[in-house]
């Protein structure tokens, strides 16, 4: 990328490229079906952005969805061990960048996959993001300028925040199955156990530092917290 920004060689020739081409050709299909789905508008297709005090800093944009004030993304992914951590984890600088370039502090993720699925994330703007994203670019256009070959900083970014969104039926699994029956088999304990604590911290006196009896010790720290264990019956 460096040296296609310095004019040393050409960008690379994407025309074969399958999965780029399927991209491309489903675009369109892409920002209507979010619009068929979501009931709002995408507008500023493929408008060139640029921001309002950075001059070197630009985007060309999917679209723009007004009513949310967000940006919009359409991208296609295929299914294989696809997941929504990844996908927006792989399209976050972009996100970020389009987020800062327009002034938005959201961005809409619409994702076609080639197993039939559309989806679609929310993801909000993230100031760190933006910030060291900021530093990384304008280094890069610094190495642009001089000619000097640019170095990759060897930082991890932050993890993206997905908005929860998605309502999920578990039924098919066996491990929720497994902790959703313990949960409900041990709810009564709990509660009956958090009742019993609660009743003897009332019985401990104030100027009390300790109280046993049985089987049970409670103990005061400095703090005030009053706090149980179990003694043997010799002890209490």
């Amino acid at each position: 990328l460096w040296r296609e920004k310095r004019g040393e060689t050409q960008p690379e020739d994407l025309s074969a490229n399958l999965v780029v081409q399927l991209g491309t050709i489903t675009e369109d299909l892409n920002r209507r079906w979010y619009e068929r789905q979501s009931g709002f508008a995408v507008t500023s297709v493929q408008k060139r952005a640029r921001h309002p005090a950075i001059s070197w800093m630009a985007a060309t944009l999917d679209g723009l969805v007004e009513d949310l004030q967000a940006v919009f993304e359409a991208k296609f992914m295929l299914p294989w061990s696809f997941s929504e951590e990844a996908a927006a984890e792989k399209h976050m600088a972009q996100l970020q960048h389009n987020m800062w370039v327009t002034s938005t502090n959201k961005a809409i993720l619409s994702i076609i996959t080639g197993g039939g699925k559309w989806l679609e994330l929310t993801i909000q703007a993230d100031p760190l993001y933006q910030h060291l994203l900021l530093i990384a670019e304008k280094k890069f256009w610094s190495c642009v300028a001089s000619g000097e070959p640019p170095r990759l900083f060897h930082l991890e970014p932050p993890k993206p925040r997905l908005e929860a969104v998605r309502i999920m039926d578990m039924s098919g699994s066996n491990a929720w199955a497994e902790w959703s029956n313990a949960y409900v088999r041990t709810r009564t304990a709990h509660q009956e156990h958090e009742c019993a604590k609660s009743e003897l911290k009332k019985l401990v006196p104030e100027d009390a530092r300790e109280a046993a009896g049985h089987g049970l010790r409670a103990r005061r720290s400095k703090s005030g917290a009053i706090s149980f264990e179990q003694i043997e019956a010799s002890h209490a």
